[in-house]
């Protein structure tokens, strides 16, 4: 915030630009995920999946539909099924059957996500914990027969046929008690209680649903809109600052507009501590990055690291602990006032899809940082572009070190591109955040970041 005070008290209309998930946009983002979860909920063929009769859309379209044209038809029952034993039963048959119904539905929107895939397989490895092993079979095909379902177009139909399996795996749970002794005591709330963590699961998959092509693809274009409509510059370009992942989308950007002959409308772009290409840098990154196993990741939806962080710090941020080691990361030593250390520490990380994590890892991989699809190499295509870049490193920058960023920069041509590294060997150094909010920033930083943008805006010469 003061280095966007400091650019508007120079003479620069300055906006500072959110993506979702973060800061401000908190509000926004949990308003989206209410509302999902209330569009989930109010689907007529969730809400009424268990009761004798249950509104449908005629099934002319693959897909269940909330349009209020309906007609009634009898749920398919099977009245072997329906022998409950307990009044707890049919309350556990009507949760059961809902989350299941909403996983299904989620699943159909992510395309045999392995994320998803994991979530189901767990949720019924954790079911079987509650059977006797005479009962496993008929429980597996139970699982097996919904895994299979899940897979199809989610008609009202296949709602019908969740409600029948959720009916006889509850049957099969309690069936399963009454033949064994000693008998597991409290089952219904057990399977109540891993009912209500995969429902956790699914909602936070759904808050935290987007990766980096959404950034660039949705995120950033609409800010630019905006900020155009509000400010009208008379060329109708702007000016783009990015810090470490702003930087990585204004490459990304200016990349796929080289790419595709197009004008990214962006007069001048600054790029702090950022690359699209790690793989020739020590990067402390590496350390963090899910870079093995893609599946395993995904079995997270989302890092909170905001919330870790805060929470941990206070007591942790002193050796031998390793969050020490984070003041390395963040500041380089004096170089930070350590009030505005702790508040950025404190406040300033948020929670990170793990679909964000896994696109960037693939900065560490030949070629660098690709699409969503891992078709479209970004740095392959720097060298197509036409705006003017100005790309700033810090000499103890661990997380991306002047090295990865000259790993980018060399591909741009060279009569648009400036490349400076801050630092001297005696003193002061910058690490990762000094760029934006170190002591020397002000006289240092600032006036190069200003003086390369006055050159190249056609508005003020």
């Amino acid at each position: 915030a003061s280095f966007a005070r400091h650019m508007s008290m120079q003479g620069f209309d300055t906006w500072i630009v959110e993506l979702r998930g973060a800061g401000l946009s908190t509000r926004g983002s949990e308003l989206a995920a209410a509302s999902t979860k209330s569009d989930m909920s109010s689907n007529s063929g969730v809400d009424k999946i268990l009761t004798q009769k249950v509104n449908v859309v005629p099934p002319t379209k693959d897909m269940l539909t909330n349009e209020p044209q309906s007609s009634e038809v009898p749920v398919l029952t099977d009245t072997n099924v329906l022998e409950t034993n307990t009044s707890e039963e049919p309350q556990l048959v009507t949760k059961l059957a809902n989350a299941l119904a909403q996983l299904s539905v989620t699943f159909s929107g992510y395309v045999r996500d392995s994320q998803l895939r994991s979530i189901t397989d767990s949720f019924f490895d954790r079911v079987t914990e509650l059977v006797p092993d005479a009962s496993l079979t008929s429980l597996e095909e139970v699982a097996d027969k919904f895994l299979g379902l899940m897979e199809l177009p989610q008609t009202s139909a296949i709602y019908d046929q969740i409600s029948q399996l959720s009916q006889r795996l509850v049957k099969i749970l309690g069936e399963g008690q009454q033949n064994v002794s000693p008998r597991l005591f409290g089952w219904q709330e057990r399977l109540s209680a891993t009912i209500e963590d995969l429902q956790k699961q699914l909602e936070l998959i759904i808050s935290y649903d987007w990766d980096f092509d959404h950034y660039l693809e949705e995120d950033v274009p609409a800010a630019i809109d905006y900020i155009k409509q509000q400010s009208v510059p008379k060329d109708g370009k702007l000016l783009a600052i990015g810090h470490s992942m702003g930087g990585i989308l204004l490459y990304a950007m200016v990349s796929k507009c080289g790419f595709e002959g197009a004008d990214p409308e962006l007069a001048a772009i600054v790029t702090l501590a950022s690359s699209v290409d790690y793989t020739t840098s020590n990067s402390s990154l590496k350390l963090f990055v899910p870079l093995a196993d893609p599946a395993e990741m995904l079995r997270v939806p989302a890092v909170p690291l905001g919330t870790l962080l805060s929470t941990t710090y206070p007591i942790s941020s002193r050796a031998p602990y390793i969050l020490s080691l984070l003041r390395s990361q963040i500041s380089a030593k004096d170089m930070m006032d350590p009030e505005l250390l702790s508040k950025l520490i404190l406040n300033n990380f948020c929670t990170v899809p793990a679909k964000v994590l896994l696109q960037l890892a693939t900065s560490f991989r030949d070629g660098g940082l690709r699409n969503r699809a891992g078709t479209f190499f970004f740095k392959e295509h720097l060298g197509k572009i036409k705006v003017p870049v100005l790309a700033l490193a810090g000499d103890e920058d661990l997380i991306c070190p002047p090295e990865a960023v000259y790993e980018t920069v060399k591909v741009i041509p060279q009569h648009l591109v400036t490349y400076k590294v801050f630092g001297k060997p005696e003193g002061p150094h910058y690490a990762h955040y000094d760029l934006v909010g170190g002591r020397k920033a002000v006289h240092e930083v600032y006036p190069c970041i200003i003086e390369f943008l006055s050159q190249h805006d056609d508005v003020s010469s």
